[in-house]
């Protein structure tokens, strides 16, 4: 007996077990060109599943980022076996358990021109919905090919952005009304851009750093994406056992970097990213666009999963959003222009967030010893930026963990340098006995109030803050 091309494709699936086609029923007639199919495959890792009917069969490769767009980047493709015809109109879930167990949906379908079919190279003209250009398999090693486009990038298609910086707010005062304005909570968190592309998610801080593998948990955002391109803007928030945001517990994830570490703390420390703006979807920038669109393409995206969530954006009286962050503990709101575009990397009063607590950012300039238990650091001398160095605008000696005491004491000691980075007055009394640092840690306190002579009264410490560079940190108030 001739060996059947779908004897492998049999082999491994029970028709008991799965509602895969077995291809023993009858064939439906092709259409006079023979046809294509890509099914986005979401079984342990995601992957899209690209078929060409040819010989009776379909042919088959699994892309695990895709059918790329982009003439300049090629795809791997796995050679998987032959399918039966009827698995081009296949949708559903495979068991769990089953060979190749998941949920299976057709991303897009049509039909395609041979130019050339042999055993390393297979050239093709696809005419599909979302796929239509000319593609190119060819064979690299065992099952591995790659695929390539052909032809230039769609009119009006742009690869992903390698870096968008994110719009800043400017700190001030509530609208008197909501016309023209929506209104946000201010969320307890880190800044975070992520770039999801091929099912895959890449972070970045706000000053640029790849932040990716410190937080594990949110790479499967990338799955809910599935093959959507995008560039998010968001905040990663740790929330605590009342459903607050806690920065003192979000504190424990931002300086971990080493994989393994983060893994485990993402159990006992879980972080959610809380998006709030589109920069770049479906092979286009959208940052020229208003906030009132961007925030209806955000929304479209139905992005809600156990990491990850759109919050509510807001058209009543701003005064009305701040009484209900006050009521929820909430550290304030931001308030957004309707017609504003994304500035990106600017600070704008397109986008005005007003505190209900007074936080300011700091740059550390030195440090006092303390006493007994605290010899090694007593209180951080702080500062903001000027030219030439930095103003003085006081100290804090209250606040820190013992682990934070740690960190810190760590870190000053490698940055020690012999001069003050103040310039300006700086009370001797203030000071005495200071260690002077280099100034390029940033931190964050919370306090009561400015003097009159521009120094933090009743400063506590809150945390180091790694996605904040010197340069970025500006008077709150």
């Amino acid at each position: 007996m001739c060996p059947s091309r779908l004897d492998s494709y049999q082999a491994k699936r029970n028709p008991r077990r799965t509602p895969e086609p077995m291809g023993q029923g009858r064939r439906r007639r092709s259409p006079s060109r023979p046809t294509f199919v890509v099914q986005e495959h979401h079984a342990r890792a995601l992957h899209w599943d690209f078929r060409l009917e040819h010989d009776g069969v379909l042919v088959s490769w699994a892309l695990p980022k895709g059918v790329p767009f982009d003439p300049h980047r090629n795809h791997l493709a796995v050679a998987t076996e032959d399918h039966p015809l009827e698995y081009r109109e296949f949708a559903g879930r495979i068991p769990a358990g089953e060979y190749g167990g998941g949920t299976v949906s057709i991303w897009d379908a049509g039909t395609y021109e041979l130019e050339k079919w042999s055993e390393r190279e297979v050239l093709v003209v696809l005419h599909g919905n979302r796929v239509d250009g000319r593609y190119v398999l060819f064979k690299t090693h065992g099952k591995n090919w790659m695929i390539h486009r052909m032809d230039r990038v769609p009119e009006g298609w742009e690869a992903l952005p390698d870096l968008v910086r994110p719009m800043l707010c400017a700190a001030g005062e509530l609208p008197p009304t909501s016309r023209g304005w929506a209104s946000e909570f201010k969320w307890d968190g880190v800044r975070a851009v992520a770039y999801v592309e091929g099912g895959r998610v890449r972070l970045a801080s706000r000053n640029d750093l790849d932040i990716t593998g410190a937080y594990p948990e949110l790479q499967q955002l990338g799955r809910a994406l599935g093959a959507r391109p995008a560039v998010l803007d968001g905040e990663i928030v740790a929330f605590d056992p009342a459903g607050r945001p806690s920065f003192s517990l979000l504190q424990q994830r931002m300086h971990v970097r080493d994989q393994t570490s983060a893994r485990r703390l993402s159990r006992t420390i879980p972080l959610s990213y809380l998006i709030f703006d589109v920069m770049h979807l479906d092979g286009g920038s959208t940052v020229g666009l208003p906030y009132r669109e961007r925030r209806r393409l955000l929304e479209s995206l139905g992005l809600a999963g156990d990491h990850w969530a759109t919050p509510a954006s807001y058209r009543e009286p701003p005064a009305r959003v701040m009484a209900a962050a006050a009521e929820q503990g909430l550290e304030g709101v931001v308030c957004k222009h309707l017609a504003s575009p994304y500035t990106a990397g600017r600070r704008s009063e397109d986008w005005i967030k007003v505190r209900r607590r007074s936080t300011q950012e700091v740059v550390i300039g030195g440090y006092t010893p303390g006493q007994g238990s605290r010899s090694a650091l007593g209180a951080l001398i702080l500062g903001l930026p000027v030219d030439g160095g930095l103003r003085y605008v006081g100290k804090v000696g209250t606040g820190f963990s013992d682990a934070q005491l740690r960190e810190l004491t760590a870190r000053l000691a490698r940055l020690a340098r012999k001069t003050s980075p103040f310039v300006g007055a700086v009370p001797s009394a203030q000071v005495a006995g200071a260690n002077w640092v280099r100034p390029v840690l940033v931190g964050e306190v919370r306090f009561s109030d400015w003097t009159a002579s521009g120094r933090l009264r009743q400063a506590s410490w809150r945390g180091l803050r790694p996605d904040k560079s010197p340069a970025e940190v500006v008077r709150e108030g």
